[in-house]
């Protein structure tokens, strides 16, 4: 009797052969697959030794992962492993599994020619853009203490689910936040209890690590801590003034450490001052956010050195400028997105480029929906919708994406 599983592989592989596309089969995962070198072979769920000959650079933002049995929610995708986005499978679209774009290797050919499918091309990601009014999605009701308020908030995340993990700093607590709800539950606070792992003071930065479980950087107890739930926390790094944190594609835990800078403080490129948040790339290079050297660096693996990605002009408001630069995302294409702070703004560099350009914000301080009151961090959905942590607003605003 076959079983349900090879079912679903049959299926799932006669549905690739029959929308004209390839199949690559006992190949190593991501090598080569087709006359287009933008494409690989994207090892298959429950597919053994077979891939799908597909477009490499799909943005991982766009991206969802598979559900508990492997299926995809959404039609027309396929669950695959992509060494880009996660440990955990995703579903990509049948639209990227296409002879029209991975066309198969002729024999006798040495083509060489990279051909970019209409929807994923560089032209898309250079007009990205989002609604320049914002929707408040957490606080937003003054600065205070209830469910429906924040204070000072420093930190975001968002979930697959839309959920935001915000770190409320000056309330001592880590609140959740659901979609289109108008309060938010407390994750973790303050328990008076000092040096205890479930007490937060002063918490500044939070990341999501396993299965959604907060990372939190207390900066008030100078430690980092993994809360799993109310009666399960773990205290990962002790004695640390972390303002920013990080995991790479491997698991690894990166943190910066404010106070460790000072024998070497400095604005040459071997030197920080003032580091916050952190990004890690697939590569495992490292994006710093060199606060108040009022820039952006970039540490490739094992170098001695950075470079400088954003800014480094001093602090100011051009477009070559940062003025104490916060909150940082770096996407696919190598585009730096940082929260401009004293600027009241957020900026994008494209990679290599000596200028940047206002994403959202940059109307002044205030509290209008196209104004921030120095942002310090930012986070996107799996939609691409952005988000920016408000601080000196108490809130968390949400701008839509409109373009891609």
């Amino acid at each position: 009797m076959q079983s349900t599983k090879d079912c679903f592989v049959f299926a799932l592989l006669s549905f690739i052969v029959g929308i004209n596309s390839q199949l690559c089969h006992s190949a190593t995962p991501y090598e080569r697959c087709s006359a287009n070198s933008a494409c690989g072979c994207f090892p298959v769920i429950d597919a053994q030794n077979t891939g799908a000959c597909a477009f490499l650079w799909k943005s991982c933002s766009q991206l969802v992962p598979c559900g508990p049995s492997q299926e995809c929610s959404q039609p027309d995708h396929i669950c695959v492993h992509h060494r880009r986005c996660s440990n955990s499978p995703v579903c990509y679209p049948m639209s990227m599994v296409n002879e029209n774009i991975c066309p198969p290797i002729s024999n006798g050919t040495n083509e060489t020619t990279t051909i970019i499918p209409p929807d994923t091309t560089t032209k898309r990601v250079q007009f990205k853009r989002w609604k320049q009014n914002a929707t408040t999605v957490a606080g937003g009701h003054g600065q205070g203490d209830e469910f429906n308020q924040l204070d000072h908030p420093e930190g975001i995340s968002i979930d697959q689910n839309k959920n935001i993990f915000i770190a409320d700093t000056l309330n001592h607590r880590i609140m959740k936040w659901k979609p289109n709800e108008t309060e938010g539950t407390i994750v973790a606070d303050r328990s008076g209890e000092e040096n205890r792992a479930e007490e937060v003071r002063h918490p500044n930065v939070i990341i999501l690590g396993q299965n959604n479980s907060p990372i939190i950087a207390d900066w008030g107890g100078k430690r980092v801590i993994q809360w799993f739930n109310q009666t399960h926390q773990e205290i990962l790094i002790e004695n640390i003034a972390c303002s920013g944190l990080a995991i790479d594609k491997y698991g690894f835990l990166y943190a910066s450490d404010s106070r460790q800078n000072q024998s070497w403080r400095g604005d040459q490129l071997n030197q920080l001052n003032g580091p916050t948040n952190i990004f890690v790339d697939d590569e495992q290079s490292v994006y710093i956010t060199d606060s108040s050297n009022h820039r952006v660096m970039k540490w490739r693996k094992d170098a001695n050195e950075g470079v400088i990605v954003a800014g480094g002009n001093r602090e100011g408001k051009n477009r070559n400028q940062l003025d104490y630069p916060r909150g940082l995302f770096v996407d696919d294409y190598g585009q730096v997105y940082v929260a401009d702070c004293n600027n009241r703004r957020v900026m994008r560099w494209k990679e290599g480029a000596k200028v940047g350009e206002i994403v959202v914000g940059g109307n002044g301080y205030g509290s209008q929906s196209n104004q921030f009151f120095n942002p310090m961090d930012l986070s996107f959905d799996s939609e691409g919708n952005l988000y920016v942590a408000d601080t000196f607003n108490h809130r968390v605003q949400k701008f839509d994406l409109i373009s891609q």
